[in-house]
């Protein structure tokens, strides 16, 4: 199963490659910020149908295709192009996700930038890589780091509020904000470029794979709240929206306050 996902990964990136800088057409999802092209779908075709070929049995969960449940106890998560809206405007902060659950559990998770060639496999209670270098999330405070932040577009004027009080907060506090609204973001905490990331608009095909790279680097990812992430496999999980915080242990714990006071303190 490792080989087949991150065989999937690199061809994927291949396709993917193919509609890069070209001529696109996108179309509106659920939101002005949620788009989708034919190089999503023609990615999200290969990569259900290659996986699905070799475990016809297992359930697969796919942003551009939905549940297949076989009521298997391992189940596959595919972001087929995340970063579309980057990629759609020529701009190469984008790539694929794949997640491999058993039960509820990620127990392996892969992301690949093709631009860039890297691809990024992690393994429970087994480590985290890039291109088979280790990677470890060294020790780093708030102040010294540099941190993403990420909203959509959403109806919730409340909190739309809390997010930039939020963001004013990490502007005051850290050295400064950088953001590609990504798996970038998320992969910079992993190498340790970022010291954190807030993202307050996430499904779990786009963190599923990448909490538990950063995690198995000596990350943390938690939920908004503070709490470690639960995923139950089911329809529900598909429109559950995970806001989450990211990075070194340090920078997590500095900012669980801030987000205790904005997030759960100031509910009515």
């Amino acid at each position: 199963m490792k080989d087949l996902l991150i065989e999937s990964l690199r061809l994927s990136g291949k396709i993917l490659m193919q509609y890069f800088n070209r001529p696109i057409e996108t179309r509106l999802k659920e939101s002005q910020s949620s788009i989708v092209t034919e190089a999503d779908l023609a990615s999200d075709s290969m990569i259900v149908k290659f996986i699905g070929k070799r475990y016809p049995e297992h359930n697969i969960i796919s942003e551009e295709s939905g549940f297949k449940n076989h009521n298997s106890r391992y189940t596959w998560i595919i972001d087929p192009l995340d970063g579309t809206s980057n990629f759609a405007a020529g701009i190469p902060w984008f790539g694929v996700l794949i997640s491999l659950f058993e039960n509820n559990i990620p127990v392996m998770g892969g992301a690949y930038l093709p631009v860039f060639d890297l691809l990024y496999f992690a393994e429970r209670e087994k480590g985290a890589f890039r291109n088979n270098e280790h990677l470890i999330i060294e020790k780093k405070g708030l102040k010294e780091s540099l941190i993403a932040f990420s909203v959509d577009y959403t109806d919730d004027e409340a909190f739309l509020d809390k997010g930039i009080y939020l963001y004013k907060y990490i502007i005051k506090n850290s050295r400064n904000i950088r953001s590609t609204n990504s798996l970038i973001d998320f992969i910079y905490v992993a190498e340790g470029k970022f010291g954190g990331c807030i993202n307050l608009y996430t499904k779990v095909w786009d963190i599923s794979a990448l909490g538990l790279i950063i995690s198995e680097a000596g990350g943390i990812m938690n939920d908004i709240n503070g709490k470690n992430i639960k995923f139950t496999i089911n329809n529900n999980l598909i429109n559950r929206n995970f806001p989450v915080v990211a990075g070194s242990r340090e920078v997590v714990i500095s900012l669980k306050r801030v987000l205790h006071r904005t997030f759960v303190n100031s509910r009515s």
